[in-house]
């Protein structure tokens, strides 16, 4: 596993609702909907949810503690042959950084 950065330039040309529309008829990939997890698939493990108050701060210390992989700031939820996303950045130059893993799931 590697990591893996790409830059999104905002300053790059833009597509028409034409255009995008024209783009998605001619896809050759299947463009779906996803589906959602109905509540009783995902029920609250015991233990998952307490009243106990932390100090501030200190979720996000931990979270800050994890490796760039397992921290889960940013929420991605690939499927399979997709990538997790790790960080995403807007660099000086104004165009959008985004690192990735580079082992698809």
């Amino acid at each position: 596993m590697a990591l893996q950065s790409l830059v999104l330039d905002p300053n790059a040309a833009a597509y028409t609702d034409d255009q995008i529309v024209g783009k998605v008829n001619t896809a050759s990939a299947q463009i779906t909907r996803a589906g959602s997890v109905a509540a009783a698939a995902r029920p609250i493990a015991t233990g998952e949810v307490t009243n106990t108050a932390l100090a501030s701060g200190v979720a996000k210390a931990n979270l800050d503690a994890m490796t760039d992989t397992a921290r889960g700031y940013i929420k991605t939820n690939p499927t399979t042959g997709q990538f997790k996303v790790v960080s995403i950045e807007r660099q000086a130059d104004g165009k959008a950084k985004i690192t990735y893993d580079d082992v698809a799931v």
